[in-house]
Parts: structure tokens; sequence; C-alpha cells
């Protein structure tokens, strides 16, 4: 008898919380249809702003390189090893800095002819190819000359660029803010409200092309070339950054 006592009170327990439970539930849902105890997101504005910076270009950057070839491998190392280093040695006399030069490929290549579907060994192909930064852009157009003249046979892309980049874009970065913050300041007085915190901010933009930019010079090996000393302007570049800031009002 006590054990179907147990037993009986048991299931009313159960009952109960069975019903309880699904009391909580139903308010809980209800509750929350009807947007109680849902976080509201605070009341924000968004502004945007733009800093450029025009600023002339520091330095130049050229490509250059020689290709040799000879049926002996040693000899085209040789060949192409000391019209490198004749480059080099001209490049320091211009007050070009060892940091400055910097080997960007060296390549060894065997060569072969097909003569009536047969393959017949040439010779090898040593390549070799530096990238030289420039820091007195009037030194340019001697430094192209020379190094032609000193017997690199491939000149490639000319670029006058700035070293130091990320300066030029804190600026350009502070002007873009505070155009943003002005915006923000003047809008919150047209809408009656009070700015608090910024709760978001991204930027883009950078380079954003130049007015005149003298780039990737074709540049002839002899002949004319080498006579002269061109003069090749550098122009001057735009640095633009593009923010945009969130506000959260009151």
């Amino acid at each position: 008898m006590e054990i179907v006592k147990k037993s009986k009170y048991f299931g009313y327990a159960l009952i109960a919380i069975l019903i309880f439970g699904s009391l909580f539930l139903i308010i809980k849902t209800k509750t929350e249809l009807k947007g109680y105890n849902r976080q509201i997101p605070a009341p924000t504005i968004s502004v945007s702003g733009e800093g450029s910076v025009f600023i002339k270009p520091d330095i130049a950057k050229i490509s250059v390189g020689i290709t040799k070839q000879n049926i002996n491998f040693v000899v085209a190392q040789k060949d192409a090893t000391d019209v490198i280093n004749k480059t080099i040695n001209f490049l320091k006399s211009k007050g070009i800095e060892e940091k400055d030069i910097k080997t960007t490929s060296y390549n060894i290549y065997p060569q072969y002819d097909y003569i009536k579907g047969e393959q017949k060994f040439r010779g090898y192909e040593v390549s070799q190819n530096l990238e030289i930064k420039i820091r007195n852009l009037d030194k340019v157009g001697e430094v192209l000359s020379g190094v032609t003249q000193s017997g690199a046979n491939m000149i490639g892309s000319l670029n006058f660029e700035i070293d130091d980049m990320d300066k030029v874009k804190a600026e350009a970065r502070a002007k873009a803010i505070a155009e943003a913050k002005l915006k923000a300041k003047e809008l919150s007085k047209q809408l009656g409200v009070r700015l608090k915190k910024i709760i978001s901010f991204s930027e883009s933009g950078g380079f954003d092309g130049p007015i005149f930019f003298a780039r990737e010079a074709a540049v002839g090996i002899g002949g004319d070339f080498q006579a002269s000393t061109p003069s090749i302007p550098a122009g001057e570049n735009e640095i633009k950054i593009n923010v945009s800031l969130i506000y959260e009002i009151k």
C-alpha cells in the first residue's frame, strides 16, 4: 500500500512539473513575440569623408637585365656575371647604394634547335635581372643610359613611386576622418540628436593614379639612346583615402 501511495504522489508531482513547465514556455514565447526582453539596437547615423594628398614621387624603380648565350655553360655564366658586375659598379659610382640594387631573378636554360624533327642542343642561356631603386630623380636618365652602356640588354618598366607611402596615407586618412567628423557634427545639429561614441570605422582607397606618370618606359638598346641622356619627368601623384564612420546617437 505504501508503494502505491508513493507512486501516486510521484505521478502528481510529475504532472505539476509538466504543467508549470508548459505555462513557463507559453509565457516566454508570448513575451518574446511582443518584443519584451528583446535588445533593441541603438539608433545610429553614418557619415563618410574623403582626404587626398598630392605629392611628387621621391624614388624611381627600373628593371635591368642581361642575357648571354654560349655552347659552354661556364663561358655563358661568366659573360653574364661580367656584365652584371660592370653594371653594379656603374650604379655605385652614381651614388646608388647596394641595398637599392636587388636581384629579382637568375635563370639558366639549355637551348635547343629543332631541325627536321630532331632536337639539337644549341647551348646555354644565362639571364639575370636586377631591380634598381634610384633616390635622386635627376639621375634617372643618366642611369638608364649608363646601364645600357655597361652591357645590359634588357630594360623593363620605369616607375616613379613614393618611398614612405604609409606616412602619406596617414596624412590623407587624417583629412578624411576630420571631414567625416565635421559632417557628423553638422548632421546631428540638423537632426536634433546628440552624438555618442563611434561604433564602426572602415577605410578604402590609396593610390588614385598620377596626374602625370612616366610608367613602363620602353627603352631601346644601342644607337641614339646610348648617345643621349633622356629627360624623364616624374609628375605628381594623388593619394586618396575614403573613410566611413558610424556614430551611436541619443
